[in-house]
């Protein structure tokens, strides 16, 4: 019920995200259900469906990647301070997220199973004159069972990776010293202490008055200060510490203190990009060795039928590559626009791309993965190939439309992290034309660096098909 009133009062850019999750499940329903009217045609080749509901992973990734990147977007169910006091913690933000990303896409499974009725003629009639009736099997009574249990995968996975990708993490740095022992203080009370209390040590006169390590207790500090009032000729003698002695704080050293002038740290760069290239040339290599040595065969959609079965080994290691090394890439762009004396402008649009690598890095490699797979396809194209159907041609749309959804969503919520510095820059002066011209630099030099690596591993991996 929560998750039904969060979802009725959220914004309008969310609820149409929302609706873009429920139409791309619709999408990966009918493309499951679809697999299904051909395993009751052909229940003589299993072998050619079970091929087809492999290729159905593709879609289903796509779409459970951009249920997740709108999951996270969501401001709604963004922990908040004062939310855990009436129960919203992390937790439970946690699993109202995941309930909402479980009801768009039942939504799209709902509409995905009535489409298919539909045109199956299961409920007014066969639309169409019947062309539709070949490929979802008509003349053979559908199972139920399995048809909801194939519409289910879509929600299940969406709302899994959703709980997975919010579970509430530890904001405590980790030590270096590894776990600190656990130790209990008095009346069981369980902590971490620097030093172990003794029995009744709490209960001995004036011990809780006593001053711990590396601090003193307040009445001492309000002594001193009135001390040094009192006696201004005093002062510097009182205040300077011993010789040999290190200069300890007032406060407690258990309390940190912020500094509000102090820079915010930089975020670490990614680490994943010597590994996106290593499984990105592994992919390129079986790719190879798949096109020069005989193995099974499989009818791959877009014409390249009987193409060596490590090829899809190889193209899925490839996009694997490309999504690991996303944000290590844009990273490397924006230290190489600040390069050779930059300027302010430079200066500005290389940190953004540096503070946003990991938000749009990932989503920006798998767009390059599918862009280089449709490249690569499109050049294996065949007009006179039966298999090439509508349901390869919707499945191609899934996967493209999600990836570039995600993208989007994905610069969307990294322009929305850096409204306060936007407004913070146009309060000191600087034009809104310079601020647009950064972004065009941001965009033109993502375009140098991703638009050239893209077309050569396409051409490299539709390379051992057209040999």
């Amino acid at each position: 019920m929560l998750a039904l009133r969060l979802a009725r009062g959220s914004h309008p850019g969310v609820q149409l995200r929302r609706l873009l999750v429920a139409a791309a499940s619709a999408a990966t329903g009918f493309l499951l259900l679809g697999t299904l009217g051909h395993a009751l045609a052909h229940q003589d080749i299993p072998g050619g469906s079970a091929l087809r509901l492999a290729w159905c992973v593709a879609p289903l990734a796509a779409t459970v990647h951009f249920a997740v990147t709108v999951a996270r977007t969501d401001p709604g169910t963004r922990p908040r301070p004062g939310l855990s006091a009436i129960g919203l913690g992390p937790a439970r933000l946690m699993a109202v997220s995941a309930t909402t990303t479980a009801l768009s896409c039942t939504l799209g499974s709902m509409l995905a199973l009535l489409f298919f009725l539909h045109l199956r003629g299961d409920l007014t009639g066969m639309p169409f004159d019947g062309d539709a009736a070949d490929f979802l099997a008509a003349d053979h009574p559908l199972p139920l069972p399995a048809a909801l249990t194939l519409l289910t995968l879509v929600p299940v996975a969406a709302s899994i990776s959703v709980a997975l990708s919010l579970r509430p993490r530890d904001p405590r740095p980790d030590s270096a010293q590894g776990p600190r022992p656990r130790t209990y203080g008095r009346f069981g009370a369980e902590g971490n202490r620097g030093t172990r209390e003794t029995f009744g040590a709490y209960g001995r006169f004036g011990a809780h008055l006593r001053p711990t390590a590396g601090s003193r207790p307040a009445g001492a500090a309000r002594v001193g200060a009135a001390a040094s009032r009192t006696a201004p000729g005093c002062a510097t003698n009182a205040s300077a510490p011993a010789p040999g002695t290190p200069e300890t704080p007032d406060q407690d050293p258990d309390v940190t203190t912020t500094d509000p002038h102090a820079l915010p740290t930089p975020l670490p760069p990614p680490r994943d990009l010597p590994w996106g290239f290593a499984v990105l040339a592994a992919g390129l290599a079986v790719e190879a060795y798949a096109a020069r040595a005989p193995h099974t065969r499989l009818a791959m959609p877009g014409g390249a039928a009987g193409s060596p079965a490590a090829v899809l080994v190889g193209w899925t290691l490839t996009a694997l590559g490309l999504a690991l090394a996303g944000p290590g890439l844009t990273h490397l762009c924006g230290r190489l626009l600040q390069a050779v004396r930059p300027g302010a402008l430079r200066l500005l649009a290389g940190r953004v791309l540096m503070e946003e690598a990991t938000r749009i890095g990932r989503p920006l490699g798998v767009v390059c993965a599918v862009a280089s797979g449709a490249y690569a396809m499109a050049a294996l194209y065949d007009a006179d190939d039966p298999s090439l159907g509508p349901l390869t041609t919707l499945g191609a749309l899934v996967v493209a439309s999600c990836t570039i959804a995600t993208l989007l969503t994905a610069a969307a919520e990294a322009r929305r992290a850096r409204a306060d510095t936007t407004a913070a820059l146009l309060r000191l002066g600087a034009p809104a034309t310079t601020l647009r011209t950064a972004a065009g630099l941001r965009a033109a030099a993502l375009l140098a660096l991703f638009a050239p690596l893209t077309f050569l591993i396409a051409e490299l991996a539709a390379l051992p098909l057209t040999a």
